[in-house]
């Protein structure tokens, strides 16, 4: 199977009578140094989407998302933002349009999380205009959202890894842009935290209109939450995006992760549901033994 797809016309351009959406990239090709991580790759970010990648390691998906918010320039290709080559914008302006969450941060030493945070509004500022009522409000109540209020005085050095992934995340909604883009958000969290952090990302979805692009792992919860699914195969090709309802299947999965699998409704929320296959135990001359004494 080579994937499918909802998208008409050539990858990242518009289909004809549609209005190009705020963030999309086209004919991308992608390098680190000398390797070469995806040529031809195209893809639009639906407005107002809840839009997930997925697919195997190495397949270039969080290259793809650190292009989209300009952390890597393509050999080739543009990703365009508003209408506009995103290279064109000034950083701050940027800054002002979409927050990133990368993969991994570093805090400065002895950086406490409330000043952490209140970092995400430097996009805000300006010469003379700097901390207001606005700003402060802005970062209480994204340290409320997460759940770190509580631990706004304590180092961030001083945190489990799950806190620092929460204040991270923290920092990027104080930002307060209508684009974020998360590299694997729930990185060190527990099952009940990531549960909790990809429940804050669809509520503000849907109750404030973000546009959400966030790179998981765990093809279960893209289905879960995304309403717009994007999966890679290795090489950096897109190999189908859509609704999941509409786009995943066994063969999809297998042809992408080479997992034989079934595909079943959630009994929760509808959406599709990986079962990977059993694994067939291998024939030993014990069970034979046992077999004979029944």
């Amino acid at each position: 199977m080579t994937g499918t797809t909802e998208t008409t016309g050539r990858a990242g351009t518009a289909p004809a009578g549609h209005r190009a959406p705020r963030l999309r990239a086209e004919d991308l090709t992608l390098s680190y140094d000398q390797r070469t991580v995806a040529t031809g790759l195209g893809v639009d970010i639906p407005d107002h989407s809840f839009t997930v990648i997925i697919g195997p390691n190495a397949c270039g998906k969080s290259t793809l998302l650190k292009a989209l918010a300009r952390m890597l320039k393509p050999r080739s290709g543009q990703v365009h933002l508003d209408g506009a080559a995103i290279a064109s914008y000034r950083s701050r302006e940027v800054a002002r349009r979409l927050g990133l969450l990368p993969q991994s941060s570093t805090a400065p030493g002895g950086i406490t999380v409330g000043d952490l945070v209140a970092r995400g509004r430097y996009p805000h500022q300006r010469l003379l205009k700097q901390w207001s009522a606005e700003d402060e409000t802005a970062v209480t109540e994204a340290m409320r959202q997460t759940g770190v209020l509580e631990l706004a005085d304590r180092p961030v050095d001083d945190l489990s890894g799950g806190q620092r992934q929460r204040v991270w995340l923290s920092m990027v909604l104080a930002q307060q842009t209508p684009i974020l883009l998360l590299d694997e958000p729930t990185t060190y969290l527990d099952i009940a935290h990531q549960v909790e952090v990809l429940e804050l990302c669809a509520s503000l979805h849907e109750r404030k209109g973000h546009t959400i692009v966030a790179v998981l792992h765990d093809l279960n919860q893209a289905c879960r939450y995304a309403t717009h699914l994007v999966v890679m195969r290795a090489g950096g090709e897109v190999a189908a995006e859509g609704d999941p309802a509409t786009i995943m299947t066994a063969e999809l999965v297998e042809d992408v992760f080479g997992l034989p699998c079934r595909i079943i409704d959630d009994p929760e929320t509808g959406t599709p549901l990986m079962v990977p296959a059993a694994r067939k135990r291998p024939f030993i001359a014990a069970d034979t033994a046992v077999a004979d004494r029944l």
